[in-house]
């Protein structure tokens, strides 16, 4: 039996960690201005350049603004942040998004699948559909959720290079983690079957070469999980 080497988490790594925790519970508000990096050197007793290291990354994922010679502010990070601050957001909550958040990632996936839908289908040949029935059967031979979502991120990513769109396979992957929360918890709920049909309706519009089709289950599909009868918030 192999076990996976260990590593504890770095300091700078620590720091980032419990800013963002502060920020996300409200403790220091949005707006509010940090203590001068010294101070925080001193108060948190760990080195200038783990302080300097921790807020520069902060103010990338969009948690700061830093302006020279004033200072360094909370930032509104639902309003300036970038996917990574979803992410951190997901991981202060436990993996658990806002309703409107959820909602916001769906509408996305309708948009991204349609898409990638409908420019594949007028020149994907037999053999690549063939690569998206085999994720479709992957799917129905598992029993595993992890396993299950997975294979569906893995067909939405296939459709996605399929499309010949160069930048929508990044979209897609930059969606990852929170697309997989989202499939994670429709299996739960409605079980991998339920996901394994969506996604086989869809493979078998694909093989008719039905764009129509194809685009109005995934509005149909997706928009159930929103508001119909297989929501996965309330």
């Amino acid at each position: 039996m192999e076990f996976s080497k260990l590593s504890a988490p770095s300091l700078k790594e620590l720091f980032i960690n419990q800013l963002e925790t502060m920020i996300l519970s409200g403790k220091i508000p949005i707006g509010e201005k940090l203590p001068p990096e010294r101070e925080l050197s001193e108060s948190m007793q760990v080195s200038r350049a783990v302080v300097n290291a921790g807020i520069t990354e902060l103010a990338r994922k969009g948690f700061l603004i830093i302006k020279p010679r004033v200072g360094t502010f909370v930032a509104d990070y639902r309003r300036n942040g970038t996917l990574e601050t979803l992410i951190s957001i997901m991981n202060y909550n436990g993996g658990i998004l806002r309703d409107a958040e959820i909602r916001s990632i769906l509408e996305l996936r309708i948009a991204f699948d349609s898409l990638a839908a409908q420019l594949c289908i007028s020149k994907i040949t037999n053999e690549e559909v063939e690569i998206l029935k085999d994720y479709v059967n992957q799917m129905e031979a598992t029993s595993s959720i992890e396993v299950a979502s997975e294979l569906a991120f893995q067909f939405q990513h296939e459709l996605a290079c399929l499309s010949g769109n160069t930048l929508l396979p990044l979209m897609v992957s930059s969606f990852r983690v929170p697309v997989m929360t989202l499939w994670k918890r429709f299996c739960r709920l409605y079980g991998i079957e339920s996901l394994c049909t969506n996604t086989s309706v869809l493979c078998k519009y694909i093989e008719e070469r039905d764009a129509t089709k194809a685009s109005e289950w995934l509005s149909t599909s997706i928009y159930d999980t929103i508001s119909g009868e297989r929501q996965i918030y309330y």
